[in-house]
């Protein structure tokens, strides 16, 4: 049974990998800068409670942004989780309104322990996406119609995106503090275009332009944790860790030309560079949980990252350095009930704010988020979680800038089986 196990996750695996390119395609203007628009990080758990991890610990859910946790997993245990997610993403700009929207692999990650208090775990993430789509034409009649240029048309695209390979190791030091590291691989294309059209040719110049980025390379993550068990089932957990700043192998194209009315190519730009420097800065996260054993989690989490000091060919002044904060809340009724399955299901909320990494027009883009979850029991201590993300992105319309509504709705399979255990009776 567990061998045949072994192989379906392992085709899930080598599935993933291979759709791992095939990044979310919400329209979003605001992913044509930088590496594009950062994904969340985290289990759905975790996304359901407002992201917190960093100090956060369970013996069937893997919080890889914080390998000091791998140590709880359980001995002789198995953790699998994937998932999947839809967004839908509402543009607001004065009087107008645009939607999009996209379903999309999310994660696949898996955890099982070398012994107890040591546990790995490794697993694939999204880092970021770059799609886009936006369109415009300017006829006679229009406000923005003037009469040297003529009648004209605009188009900007976008797609690719940025992913993370990890595998890690946690291991107890002592009896109440961890250490971790993850090994991270990060690899994707963000390819971008752009073309101006005018319909008097005669006077003017088409223009067109094309930007594609490769990134690859490998960084590490490291984490610490401390817990602390109170009477009556109460704990205490507090945790830290860190990504790395990284200086990534990038290859960078970027071509603009315009065209003439007889179709005739003229250069304007053009920039190869097979070790264009590429820099992404160190991300510190701390954060704290307490609770009540089988009953009720609470936490707090914040992150910080000096985005300002990132080298990302092509946006030079687009990035500031970001302050999250997170806040989060798990309650189970009753979780060994035998007469209600509604108690024995996991209510979550949590709630989100702070800074976007993105700059434009001199001005900084905020974040403000609310968030919902619920585990559902399934056969041993497997899990359905689902969990609903409401983020709004935001800038004064002074700065030319427009509102995001971001509703993200996703579900993971979180299998967890006993391993390692030899049967006595068939």
């Amino acid at each position: 049974m567990h061998r045949r196990l072994i192989i379906f996750y392992l085709i899930i695996l080598l599935f993933y990998c291979s759709t791992a390119t095939a990044q979310k395609q919400i329209n979003s203007p605001y992913s044509r800068f930088n590496i594009g628009a950062l994904e969340p990080q985290g289990s759905f758990k975790s996304r359901g409670m407002g992201g917190i991890s960093t100090g956060m610990r369970d013996n069937n859910i893997i919080f890889y942004s914080n390998p000091a946790s791998y140590s709880s997993i359980d001995t002789n245990s198995f953790s699998f989780d994937f998932g999947f997610d839809w967004a839908l993403n509402v543009l607001k700009e004065g009087e107008n309104r645009y939607t999009s929207n996209d379903m999309n692999f999310n994660h696949l990650v898996m955890g099982f322990p070398i012994m107890k208090g040591w546990g790995v775990a490794f697993g694939i993430a999204p880092v970021s996406y770059g799609f886009y789509n936006i369109s415009e034409s300017v006829a006679e009649g229009d406000s923005d119609y003037d009469p040297v240029t003529g009648p004209y048309s605009t188009n900007h695209q976008g797609s690719g995106g940025l992913s993370n390979f990890f595998a890690g190791t946690g291991v107890n030091i002592t009896k109440n503090f961890s250490l971790g590291a993850n090994m991270k691989i990060m690899f994707g294309i963000l390819e971008r275009n752009y073309s101006l059209r005018f319909e008097d040719l005669n006077d003017h110049y088409h223009n067109s332009a094309s930007e594609k980025m490769r990134i690859r390379g490998i960084n590490f993550d490291y984490g610490l944790q401390y817990r602390a068990k109170i009477k009556d089932n109460y704990f205490l957990n507090a945790g830290v860790s860190i990504s790395s700043g990284k200086s990534y192998k990038s290859n960078y194209d970027y071509l603009a030309v315009r065209t003439s009315a007889y179709n005739a190519v003229d250069t304007i730009t053009y920039i190869s560079e097979e070790s264009a420097p590429v820099f992404l800065p160190a991300t510190y996260r701390a954060g704290i949980a307490f609770g009540k054993t089988n009953k009720f989690t609470t936490g707090f989490d914040y992150a910080s990252c000096a985005w300002s000091k990132s080298e990302i060919p092509g946006y030079s002044g687009y990035a500031a350095d970001t302050k999250t904060y997170s806040w989060g809340l798990e309650f189970t009724p009753e979780r060994y009930s035998n007469q209600s399955y509604l108690k024995r299901i996991e209510y979550r909320v949590g709630a989100h704010f702070g800074d976007n990494y993105l700059v434009i027009n001199g001005e900084q883009l905020r974040e403000l988020g609310a968030t919902f979850g619920i585990g559902l029991p399934m056969r041993r201590y497997s899990r359905a979680n689902l969990f609903v993300d409401y983020t709004r992105k935001s800038g004064s319309e002074a700065a030319g800038l427009h509102d995001e509504r971001i509703i993200t709705i996703g579900g993971s399979l979180n299998f967890y089986d006993f391993w390692f255990i030899q049967r006595k009776y068939n």
